[in-house]
C-alpha cells in the first residue's frame, strides 16, 4: 500500500528574500528582484541585469571551513535546507535510524562559478596546473546533496537530479516516490543554482534567450505579454521537507499540504525549444493528475513555467488548453518568474513553495509587468496581473520545463 506524502517544512533563499516570510510578503506585494549585475563587470554583455540575492552574506550562515570546501550553489542549498529543517521541527534524534532520512537535491549547472574561476586562473597563468584540491568536489553537481547529508547526519537515499529547468520538480517527484514506496520517512528536497556568471550570462545571451531590456530591468520579465522578449536570470535555492504522513502526525508536525501527484515526460523535439504544441507538457500534466486522482477541473491555481519567452509561453498555453478545453473558466494562473526571475534548476522548488503558500493563504500572487496579454491566449485562461487576488485554493499545480525537452509537473492539495 502506498504511503501518503506531506510537506512539513519550507526554506527559501531568493532574489526577493532570504527567508520564507520576507520572500512570500514580497511575492504577494508584486515586487521585482531584477537589478544590474554586480557579480562581474557586465558592461559589454547583451544582457546586463539579473535577479541577484540581496543583502546575503554567506559568513552569517556557514563557517569558514564549509565555505572553503563548497561552491556557492552548495552554500545556497545548505542555507535553504537549514531553514526548511528548522521549519519542519524535525530532529534526527526522533528517528529509529539515520537511514530513514534522505536528500534528493537538484541543480542545473552545479559549480559553474568554481569552474570559471579555476579555468580562468589556469589560462591566465603560465600553463602550470595549480588547481585547488577542492576544485572537483566544489564543481560536481551532487555535492549539494552530499553536504546536506553530511551536515545533518542523514544516511538514507542521497543523489542529485539534473533536468535543466525542470530539475527541482524532478527532485520533488523522486522524493515523493521514495517516501510513497516506503523507502524513506523524511527527505530533504529542492534545488539550488548560482548561474549569474560570465559564462552562463554570456552563453544564454548568445542564444538570445534572455531579455535585453537593460534600460528597465524590473519590467523585463513579462510572461504572456505581447512585448515579452526573453527570460531574466535568477539565483538562489528552495528547500522542502517531504515526509511520510503517519510519521509527521505521530511527531505532531505542522503539515502544509499533501503531495498528490507528479510526472515527467520528454518532448523529444529540440535542444532548447519546447514542443510548439506542448504535447509532452500535456502528457505530463495528464499523468500527474491521474496519479493524484484529480482532473483539471479540480485545479484552483496553476503556477506555469512561463519564462517570458515568445515561443515557450504560448506552447505552454496550448498544452494547458488541450487539458481544459473550452469549458473551464475558473482556472487561475500567474507567472511568478516576473518577480523572481528564472532560477533555472531551483525554479521548480521556488515555484512549488509559492504554490503551497498560495494555497495556505488562499491568495494568488500577481504576474507583474504584463499589461497586454497575448491575443493567442484564450479568454477562459485567467491570468492574474497587477495585484494579488484572494481566492479559495485547495489544489495547485506547478509546471516546469527544461532544455533537452524535459517536462516536470507537481500537484499539491490542501489537507
Amino acid at each position: 500500500m502506498s504511503k501518503r506524502v506531506v510537506v512539513t517544512g519550507l526554506g527559501v533563499l531568493a532574489p526577493l528574500g532570504n527567508d520564507l516570510k520576507s520572500f512570500w510578503e514580497r511575492i504577494v506585494n508584486g515586487e521585482s528582484g531584477a537589478v544590474p549585475i554586480t557579480k562581474f563587470n557586465a558592461e559589454k554583455f547583451r544582457t546586463r541585469f539579473a535577479c541577484e540575492l540581496k543583502d546575503f552574506n554567506v559568513t552569517d550562515h556557514l563557517d569558514r571551513g564549509v565555505i572553503k570546501r563548497s561552491d556557492i550553489f552548495t552554500q545556497y542549498a545548505l542555507v535553504a535546507s537549514d531553514q526548511a529543517i528548522q521549519d519542519s521541527g524535525f530532529s534526527l534524534d526522533e528517528m529509529n535510524s539515520p537511514f530513514d532520512v534522505g536528500v534528493i537535491w537538484g541543480t542545473g549547472q552545479g559549480g559553474m562559478q568554481t569552474f570559471e574561476e579555476q579555468m580562468k586562473a589556469y589560462y591566465q597563468g603560465d600553463g602550470t596546473p595549480r588547481f585547488s584540491p577542492f576544485f572537483v568536489p566544489k564543481l560536481i553537481a551532487n555535492m549539494a546533496s552530499g553536504m546536506i547529508s553530511m551536515r545533518n547526519g542523514y544516511m538514507g537515499v542521497n543523489y542529485t537530479t539534473v533536468s535543466a529547468c525542470a530539475t527541482s520538480n524532478t527532485a520533488i517527484m523522486d522524493a515523493f516516490n521514495y517516501i510513497k514506496w516506503g523507502k524513506a520517512k523524511v527527505i530533504v528536497t529542492g534545488g539550488s543554482e548560482s548561474p549569474i556568471t560570465e559564462g552562463s550570462v554570456g552563453g544564454f545571451s548568445a542564444m538570445k534567450a534572455m531579455s535585453p531590456r537593460n534600460d528597465d530591468p524590473k519590467t523585463a520579465s513579462r510572461p504572456f505579454d505581447v512585448g515579452r522578449d526573453g527570460f531574466v536570470m535568477g539565483e538562489g535555492a528552495g528547500a522542502l521537507i517531504l515526509e511520510d504522513y503517519d510519521h509527521a502526525v505521530a511527531r505532531g508536525a505542522t503539515i502544509y499540504c499533501e503531495v498528490k501527484g507528479a510526472a515527467m515526460t520528454a518532448d523529444a523535439y529540440h535542444l532548447s525549444a519546447t514542443h510548439p504544441e506542448g504535447i509532452g507538457a500535456k502528457e505530463a500534466m495528464r499523468q500527474a493528475l491521474e496519479e493524484a486522482e484529480l482532473t483539471m477541473d479540480d485545479v484552483d491555481y496553476l503556477n506555469p513555467h512561463a519564462t517570458s519567452t515568445p515561443v515557450g509561453d504560448i506552447s505552454e498555453i496550448k498544452a494547458i488548453m488541450s487539458m481544459v478545453g473550452t469549458g473551464k473558466n475558473d482556472l487561475w494562473m500567474s507567472g511568478t518568474k516576473s518577480m523572481t526571475g528564472h532560477l533555472m534548476g531551483a525554479a521548480g522548488a521556488i515555484e512549488a513553495i509559492i504554490s503551497i503558500m498560495a494555497m495556505r493563504d488562499n491568495v494568488i500572487p500577481p504576474t507583474i509587468n504584463t499589461t497586454e496579454i497575448d491575443p493567442q491566449i484564450p479568454s477562459n485562461i485567467n491570468i492574474v496581473t497587477g495585484e494579488a487576488m484572494d481566492k479559495k485554493i485547495d489544489v495547485v499545480m506547478s509546471n516546469t520545463f527544461g532544455f533537452g525537452g524535459h517536462n516536470g509537473i507537481a500537484i499539491f492539495k490542501k489537507m
